[in-house]
């Protein structure tokens, strides 16, 4: 028992360690260094994947980019740091990373023993199945006995096992760390489904030798609310994060592009407007959070609003083509709600 208790006292001492290591001043930290360094996915289209010449795309990668737009005015002062689902938090909480943009799910556990803060939902998604057409299932339900693909460390994993023990079936776990090796294995027909957040499944399909030969079952068998983390203790790199979402979810609810925004800038005399683009006189909204009057023009210019991320990288104008949903704004019957900016 003692023996126990030690390796606990041992372990939460590591923890505290690696916490300190990392400044709570992230603003300060990430603007002498003169860019934002942010944890994401080993490769998950849509969301953050590399191409051949080592360039990043997707929805997160866009998240990361706007807070470097926010901040420098810039959003090429980004960097990329690719981490498994393993490795993601142990580099956000020892400073490897200023902020994980990472398809990573908010949970209770991760929000408070982890030491971690979560505050927005830039996915509202779900967990799915997919499954080759010639197994000849329609329904998870049908899908006692089956090898599963999973992702060691996720709440993919968590799920599974709920799932399966709450409708009494079977199923035998075919475990990986790396993305790419659960990919491979069920390619490869070592296992029977894949299972992850149904986003993925979207983006993992097109990966296959042929995507035609798979479909994706319609159960949803969690809440996975995406969005970003940082270490807890560090609030104010916590408002700039949150913000950096505020920002273009309202930018989409005014109507302002990355395309109109310099016109809207000119002639709007909407105060909620001038209040985000930073043309209010005695404007004090950037200096609140540490940062420029033009913080949101900035993200809006260079990386666009919410709605202009969303379609390009995972909705209508991507090889995805996933519908809004639940993240339309809140205006078009979604759940994406941006509080006031005043």
């Amino acid at each position: 028992m003692k023996k126990t208790l030690l390796s606990v006292a041992l372990g939460a001492a590591v923890f505290g360690l690696g916490v300190q290591g990392a400044s709570a001043a992230t603003l300060d930290d990430v603007k002498e260094k003169g860019f934002v360094t942010c944890g994401v996915s080993t490769g998950l289209q849509g969301f953050s994947a590399p191409d051949s010449e080592g360039n990043w795309s997707g929805l997160d990668v866009d998240y990361c980019r706007a807070i470097a737009a926010a901040i420098f005015g810039d959003p090429s002062k980004a960097k990329f740091v690719a981490l498994t689902a393993t490795d993601r938090f142990p580099a956000l909480q020892s400073g490897e990373v200023d902020v994980l943009t990472r398809n990573t799910t908010w949970t209770l556990s991760r929000d408070t023993s982890l030491g971690l803060d979560f505050r927005t939902v830039n996915y509202y998604d779900g967990q799915g199945f997919m499954v080759p057409k010639d197994l000849g299932v329609s329904s998870a339900k049908e899908l006692s006995g089956a090898a599963v693909c999973v992702q060691s460390g996720t709440t993919t994993e968590l799920n599974l096992a709920d799932y399966f023990s709450s409708n009494d079936m079977e199923y035998n776990p075919v475990v990986f760390e790396a993305l790419e090796d659960v990919n491979n294995a069920f390619n490869q027909g070592r296992c029977d489904v894949y299972t992850t957040d149904q986003s993925g499944l979207y983006g993992i399909r097109l990966t296959l030798s042929d995507p035609d030969n798979y479909v994706i079952l319609p159960e949803i068998i969690s809440k996975e609310p995406l969005g970003p983390a940082w270490r807890q203790g560090d609030d104010q790199w916590g408002d700039v994060v949150s913000w950096v979402h505020y920002a273009m979810v309202n930018a989409e609810e005014f109507g302002i592009t990355s395309e109109n925004v310099d016109e809207i800038a000119e002639t709007s005399d909407n105060p909620g407007i001038k209040r985000l683009l930073g043309t209010e006189e005695d404007g004090k909204m950037g200096a609140d959070l540490g940062l420029d009057e033009k913080w949101a023009y900035n993200i809006i210019k260079t990386v666009g609003n919410y709605g202009e991320i969303f379609e390009s990288d995972v909705g209508q104008g991507s090889e995805l083509k996933i519908e809004r949903g639940l993240n339309a704004l809140w205006t078009n019957g979604g759940l994406q709600y941006g509080p006031p900016i005043r």
